[in-house]
């Protein structure tokens, strides 16, 4: 029978954070695929561990899961840690996982700590509705394609960053975003925790003689949707109603329903709409 691939969450400061079902599980595999094993190697031997461990990490996250899958084909358990809290969460286990499945192979994750949920959680902002972005991306036209999709962005919005690439940051998703309430998060877990409430003109003020250490992760504020449904009603403001009409139906919307959608996208009534169709 094949084996199975179990994602692992370890800890991602305190080591009381370690469930005993992940320590279980580690003891009890043949093989531990981990993201830097020279890092691993210290959290193995303060629990005891010694199963045989491999690298799997993003330069070689496609040919060694191809190694991997054949192994638990041949009916080895797998189990995969990142360098830090969940795998597959802004980490190549990704693609493993999505190998895995396409082969056959039965994945299980084992949940623990998440630096994304544990920071949203201490943030004080909405978690109603969020969504995660990770680190943003190095390549310049990618990152301004995403900051601007975060311009109306009405969930709270979660970001990890590097201390030396902090401040740089924080200029950007001001210029992109505007001035929003913001809850910076800093070694969460670790001795030296810090939740700092603030907004992004703040933090940028505070950080001018204050070097960032540590790993980060911003919470931001989403837009409220209050401010998005004014700002498409004034859009809308720029056509007339004839121009917004026909925007609806080349979309194949019959006339009645397009009447109903720009009554409602300009915050007047269907009979407005239909005096003025009349009327031209």
């Amino acid at each position: 029978m094949a084996g199975k691939l179990y994602l692992c969450a370890t800890p991602i400061g305190n080591l009381g954070d370690m469930t005993p079902r992940v320590v279980e599980t580690l003891q009890m595999v043949d093989l531990i695929a981990a993201e830097d094993t020279r890092n691993s190697i210290k959290l193995l031997n303060h629990f005891d561990i010694h199963t045989p461990m491999t690298s799997y990490h993003e330069y070689n996250k496609v040919e060694k899961a191809v190694t991997l899958i054949n192994q638990m084909n041949e009916g080895k358990n797998v189990a995969l840690i990142t360098d830090a809290g969940t795998p597959a969460i802004s980490d190549p286990g990704e693609v493993l996982v999505r190998m895995c499945h396409e082969a056959g192979i039965v994945v299980t994750s084992l949940p623990g700590a998440a630096a994304c949920i544990t920071a949203l959680t201490l943030s004080g902002l909405s978690t109603r509705r969020f969504c995660f972005e990770g680190f943003l991306p190095a390549d310049k036209k990618e990152k301004k394609d995403i900051l601007e999709n975060l311009k109306n962005e009405t969930r709270t919005i979660i970001l990890y960053e590097a201390p030396h690439h902090l401040v740089r940051t924080l200029d950007e998703l001001y210029e992109a975003l505007g001035n929003r309430r913001l809850t910076l998060c800093r070694e969460l877990t670790k001795k030296f925790e810090e939740i700092t409430p603030t907004t992004l003109e703040d933090a940028r003020v505070a950080f001018e003689n204050d070097l960032p250490r540590g790993e980060y992760v911003l919470v931001l504020e989403g837009k409220s949707l209050a401010e998005v449904k004014k700002e498409q009603e004034q859009d809308w403001q720029s056509i007339s109603i004839e121009e917004h009409m026909q925007i609806y139906e080349s979309q194949g919307i019959d006339r009645k329903e397009a009447m109903k959608k720009v009554a409602k996208d300009r915050g007047i009534s269907k009979r407005e709409v239909y005096q003025y169709l009349v009327n031209i």
